[in-house]
């Protein structure tokens, strides 16, 4: 299967072509979940807190009524199952004091009730639709169907303006119901510079061609959570800045507690890595030290970010080289990922008089989420861009390689 890829402000989209006729649905693509789903409804999809993108195009919705191959999912199927197990409070059935096992029963044909289904900071209601799904084979040319796929229709959401392709461990997750679980995927994610841009978009390869022939890459290995077994977890070591001594990370960063608490999950979903605390204001005290140019301190006032500068731009050229030092991760293995240039500092408007003010795009665990229990950091999509990424499920490994993702997707 090969999708195209393409950047908007804060993610990746891929289209999904669901039912007969197919509509075209564009749907970000997050490793760090596993439910497919949908904006839906004959009427009208409904986002709460959503102002940002009223007027976003990708927001188009699905009606099922317009496919001759739509159908509801019944509750005795296995996805219905996996929804409504969750330990989450706002599921109708956990809210109606329903158990599992008085609502699923292998005889039971009624349809699947409606489920909630809750992210970092969002939250989406729908119920579970199948339908016909055709994806792209090796072949730009060449499609492939995929009979009673399973996903959200979703009416209603909070903070959750587009759909999501779920690419997770899980049952639910696009590439498990596909069956490339015992492969694996890679992308290669455009910089921010290409956001919007309709000409040109990467490929998201899943399958033997993603993972075959990779011996280039520098692999380090996918852990695996007690707690969150669909996410995929990789060790963090240590992080350089510049040519100075590595910064050594807590050890939560590199595995796991006695509860399964720990460890760092990579996720598409997530824009800007997290790093938990107190090692992330030592990370930006290191940069800190390690900088000279002087500080914008009312852009991090107004943008929330630890570190930013007033970065000499000759000819206003906001391409050109600066003296900010690079920031490398060291993996476990001896995976070591040097980030391109861009990708940790990041211009946050147009320059001028030969000056860009440009700001460290990490952020702090504490500042969305309670580090104490679950991942104890997040490697973002951002940190990503320029990266060929080889998610490699059948020798349970992550493998990172810089590369010029425009130039491959132009040659590809």
């Amino acid at each position: 299967m090969t999708e195209p890829l393409k950047e908007v402000r804060d993610g990746y989209v891929i289209s999904l072509n669901l039912g007969t006729p197919p509509q075209t649905i564009q749907v970000y693509l997050d490793t760090g979940s596993d439910l497919t789903w949908v904006p839906c409804g004959n009427l009208s999809f409904d986002c709460l807190d959503c102002n940002d993108y009223r007027n976003n195009k990708f927001t188009t919705s699905f009606s099922p009524s317009r496919s001759s191959s739509s159908s509801r999912d019944s509750c005795s199927s296995t996805f219905c199952m996996d929804i409504h197990s969750s330990d989450n409070p706002f599921d109708p059935c956990t809210m109606s004091g329903c158990s599992l096992t008085t609502l699923v029963r292998s005889t039971c044909n009624r349809p699947c009730p409606s489920f909630a289904y809750t992210y970092g900071d969002g939250i989406v209601t729908g119920t579970l639709s199948r339908d016909i799904l055709r994806v792209h084979a090796s072949n730009p040319n060449s499609t492939r169907e995929i009979t009673g796929f399973c996903f959200g229709c979703v009416g209603a959401t909070y903070r959750e303006p587009i759909g999501i392709a779920g690419f997770g461990k899980g049952p639910l997750s696009l590439p498990s119901q596909l069956g490339f679980l015992q492969k694996g995927f890679s992308h290669c994610f455009l910089p921010f510079k290409y956001a919007n841009n309709p000409n040109i978009s990467s490929p998201l390869i899943v399958g033997d061609l993603a993972i075959t022939s990779k011996d280039y890459l520098q692999f380090t290995p996918m852990l695996k959570s007690p707690m969150y077994p669909n996410f995929y977890y990789i060790g963090l070591e240590a992080i350089t800045v510049g040519n100075t001594t590595p910064t050594q990370v807590p050890l939560n960063l590199r595995g796991f507690d006695s509860a399964g608490n720990g460890g760092m999950i990579i996720d598409s979903g997530t824009t800007y890595t997290h790093l938990p605390e107190p090692f992330y204001s030592q990370l930006v005290e290191t940069l800190e030290a390690a900088i000279t140019y002087p500080r914008a301190t009312q852009v991090e006032e107004r943008s929330g970010f630890s570190l930013c500068y007033h970065v000499p731009c000759q000819f206003n050229n906001i391409l050109g080289a600066d003296d900010l030092p690079p920031i490398t991760f060291h993996f476990l293995k001896n995976a070591s990922l040097t980030l391109p240039q861009g990708n940790s500092f990041y211009a946050m408007g147009a320059p001028s008089n030969s000056t860009v003010v440009k700001c460290l795009l990490f952020q702090s665990m504490d500042d969305e989420i309670d580090h104490h229990y679950g991942p104890a950091g997040v490697f973002g999509s951002f940190q990503q861009q320029n990266v060929e990424v080889v998610y490699d499920l059948d020798k349970e490994r992550i493998g990172f390689q810089v590369a010029d993702c425009a130039m491959a997707a132009v040659s590809s």
